[in-house]
Parts: C-alpha cells; sequence; structure tokens
C-alpha cells in the first residue's frame, strides 16, 4: 500500500548511547500516533558506527520498534578508493528515493553534521529530478554539533566549513535548538564568523532558531511495576535506597571522577555503593580511579544496563548524580537522563549548573560548583539526612517538571511549526 504521510528521521540511532538515539525513537513512535503511517529512521550501518568507537548498547538488549517503524541502514556506494564519504552517499541516495516517491513527507535531521546536510543535499538532487516533490525539512541542532563543528571552524578560521554547516541548517524549513543555550551557542558562534567575513547568518539564526525540548517516553517512566524492580535489584545485586547512581555516558566531561572522589569523601553514604552505568572512552580512566579511591569496595560499574532496566534503576536509587563540566568537546545542552531520572522518581538529582542542565531540572535539584568533589559529598550528606517527606516534596516536584518533555507534546509543537511553514506563502522574484 502506498502510504499517505511520511516522517523521515536522520540521526545516528540505536544502538548507540546517545540521549539523542532515544530522541528519535520516541519521535518515530509519537508519530505513530500523529497519523503517520510510514515512519523511517535512516542511520549508519552498525559495523560504521562500531568502527568510530562510539559507545553503544549491547544488541540484544535494544527494544524492538513498534510496527510502522523502518530502520534504514544504506550499504556505502563506491569501493574502496573513496572513503568516508562512502558512506554518506549512501545515506543521501536513500533520502532522495524516498523523496522523489510522491508521499507527503517530513524530513528531521538530529546533529547538523551530517546528518543536516545530508537532508539539504537529499532535497536539492531530488527536485533536480523533475519528479513531484512534497517534504518539508525539519533541522534539529544538539548542541555537539555545534561545539565539535561550527566552533571548531571558527577557531580554526576555517570560514568555507561554518558556512557550509550554517547555511544548509538555515535551508531546512523549520530550524530548531534543544535548548535556548544551544540556541544562544549557534548564534554566537554565527555572530563571530560574521564578524569577521561580514556574513549575516547571526541575524538569519536569531530570527529562525527556536527551542524544542528533547522528546521522552514519559510514560515508560511513571508507575513502574514494584515486582520488575524488584527483580533488576536483586539481579544487580542492589537494594532500593542502597545506593548512588550515575547512568550515562563515560566521558571525561560528565564529571564521574568528581562524583568518586565526592562518594568517597561522603559519610553519609559510608552504607551505600556507587553504581556508575554505562559505557564510553573515559570508562578505562574511571575504574582505575575507582579501584585507587577509599570506597572502592562499595563502587561498581555496569557497562549492559539496557532500556528495559534503566528506569527501574533510577527510581530506586537513593541519589543520582551527574556532575557534568564543560569542556572544548562537549558541553551538556540538555541533560536527557536528567529528565528521565526525574520522570522515574527516587532520590533527588545532584547536579551542575552547565550549558542546558538548569532548562532541564529547573529547580528541581541540588547544584553544586563545577569540579567540586567536596560539594557533591555534602549534598549527598543532605540528601541522606532527609526525612521520607521531604524526599517525596523533591521526588514530586520533579516529575511535574519533567513531564512537559512528553513526546507526543514535544513532536505537535514542532509539527505545529511545520504546518505554519507550509501556510507562509511562497516569495515572488
Amino acid at each position: 500500500m502506498v502510504p499517505n504521510r511520511r516522517l523521515v528521521i536522520v540521526v545516528r540511532a540505536d544502538p548507540v548511547i546517545c540521549g539523542h538515539s532515544g530522541e528519535a525513537r520516541n519521535l518515530a513512535e509519537a508519530a505513530l500516533q500523529r497519523g503517520f503511517d510510514d515512519v523511517r529512521i535512516v542511520t549508519w550501518p552498525i559495523d560504521r558506527l562500531q568502527a568510530t568507537g562510539l559507545p553503544l548498547k549491547p544488541l540484544d538488549g535494544v527494544l524492538p520498534y513498534s510496527p510502522g517503524i523502518t530502520v534504514e541502514r544504506p550499504e556505502p556506494v563506491g569501493d574502496y578508493k573513496v572513503p568516508d564519504g562512502r558512506w554518506l552517499a549512501g545515506i543521501v541516495g536513500r533520502l532522495v528515493e524516498l523523496f522523489t516517491d510522491g508521499v507527503p513527507t517530513v524530513a528531521m535531521s538530529l546533529y547538523l553534521s551530517p546528518h543536516s546536510l545530508a537532508v539539504a543535499d537529499a532535497v536539492h538532487v531530488a527536485r533536480r529530478t523533475g519528479l513531484p516533490v512534497n517534504v518539508t525539512t525539519v533541522a534539529e541542532a544538539v548542541g555537539s554539533d555545534v561545539t565539535n563543528v561550527v566552533r571548531a571552524c571558527v577557531e580554526k578560521d576555517e570560514f568555507g566549513a561554518a558556512a557550509h554547516v550554517l547555511s544548509s541548517y538555515l535551508e531546512h524549513d523549520v530550524c530548531l535548538a534543544v535548548s535556548d543555550y544551544t540556541r544562544e551557542l549557534i548564534i554566537a558562534e554565527a555572530a563571530a564568523i560574521d564578524a569577521k567575513h561580514g556574513t549575516t547568518f547571526a541575524a538569519q539564526c536569531r530570527e529562525r532558531v527556536t527551542v524544542s525540548y528533547p522528546a521522552i517516553d514519559v510514560g515508560s517512566y511513571l508507575d513502574l511495576d514494584p515486582a520488575e524492580s524488584e527483580r533488576v535489584l536483586q539481579a544487580r545485586g542492589l537494594t532500593a535506597d542502597g545506593y548512588v547512581l550515575f547512568l550515562s555516558r563515560l566521558a571525561h566531561a560528565k564529571g564521574v571522577d568528581d562524583l568518586i572522589a565526592g562518594f568517597a569523601q561522603s559519610r553519609a553514604s559510608d552504607d551505600l555503593r556507587l553504581v556508575i552505568a554505562g559505557n564510553g572512552p573515559d570508562a578505562s580512566r574511571l575504574q582505575e580511579l575507582a579501584a585507587a579511591s577509599s570506597a572502592a569496595d562499595r563502587i561498581v560499574f555496569f557497562d549492559d544496563v539496557d532500556d528495559d532496566e534503566k528506569a527501574h534503576l533510577m527510581a530506586a536509587s537513593a541519589a543520582y548524580v551527574l556532575p557534568s563540566k564543560p569542556r572544548p568537546e562537549f558541553v551538556e545542552t540538555f541533560g536527557i537522563a536528567l529528565a528521565e531520572k526525574m520522570l522515574a522518581g527516587g532520590g533527588p538529582i545532584i547536579t551542575t549548573d552547565t550549558g542546558g542542565i538548569g532548562e532541564a531540572v529547573g529547580d528541581c535539584a541540588l547544584i553544586v560548583p563545577v569540579e567540586s568533589p567536596s560539594a557533591i559529598a555534602a549534598s549527598l550528606d543532605r540528601i541522606l539526612a532527609m526525612s521520607p517527606d521531604e524526599r517525596a516534596g523533591w521526588e514530586t516536584r520533579a516529575r511535574l517538571h519533567a513531564l512537559q518533555f512528553d513526546r507526543g507534546a514535544v513532536l505537535d509543537a514542532i509539527l505545529d511549526r511545520v504546518a505554519r511553514v507550509m501556510r507562509l506563502p511562497t516569495p515572488v522574484g
């Protein structure tokens, strides 16, 4: 059957451990409830993702997608003499096919480089074919694409590369950023380019870029089955409120080294364990750091937490700590794991006011300075001294704040922007 309405999402998809891989899944699932009868996630072959060194989930721990969602991993085009471009050519080629088969399509890319570049290129090619093209494009800047690409271009004075990313971004019908922090970062970097080269990217970004917070499957974190929570904890050798949790990517910018030091200093945590759940480039260094800690016998690493376990581990933790710190290679532009934790319940969050984290947590977390183990220790001591009523108050307030990130509401707001764009008159001349 020919579909009536299609959503295409171009992203680094599962099994990558990345909040925006989860966001793509959530937008895809929500689209099925909003009248889309064909949803495609176009992404990279798994062997290519493995070769990049990105942290990946165990393949058998990735939840299946609902019927109606198709994950496509186009094969590379050309032979070995054309290296990285082969895979991008495969994605662009598949997008051209999807854009020219007559189905009304919304195409959304997460990450400006290379995904928004691929969508913009595919739209150009599709229109040159002479075939009917009915596609509206949405580009979402998630933040690291700005810090790793646009900012690097500014610092190295690589004007052409920066102009390529920003102009492709602005070619999309709807331009989004995952937080106010990310939007302001884009404008600031664009202004630096304008100041040196006389371009007008900053004004265009200021006018056209709006904020769309990441989409979360709220329902999967609410009303958790107590029996399943108990099974998860028993399988991991844990008890409810018997551990402090970190669950995110293991990278220097996440501040796990500060957490290990702060946990060891916390006197109220003497009877608790520290669970560090995740994987990433900093895993080996952190394991060595933990082994040398005075709390070494109470620190455990889980590198195989699957999608089913995550909410249960969050909900049963005595506290959740994500002490992110700004780094040249990465700044936390929102903090999806924090919003997920607030929905799941459990002990309060300890985090830093870095990047877009403040927008994720509002006034529902204990904020500590960056790179301050002593402040982490003091906050842990404070949380563990809270009465049950005080802990319950933190939990309720946090959940109410995080409900705004429901995937259906987020997608509705995006589709409303799409509808407004489609109603705009076509410029004359």
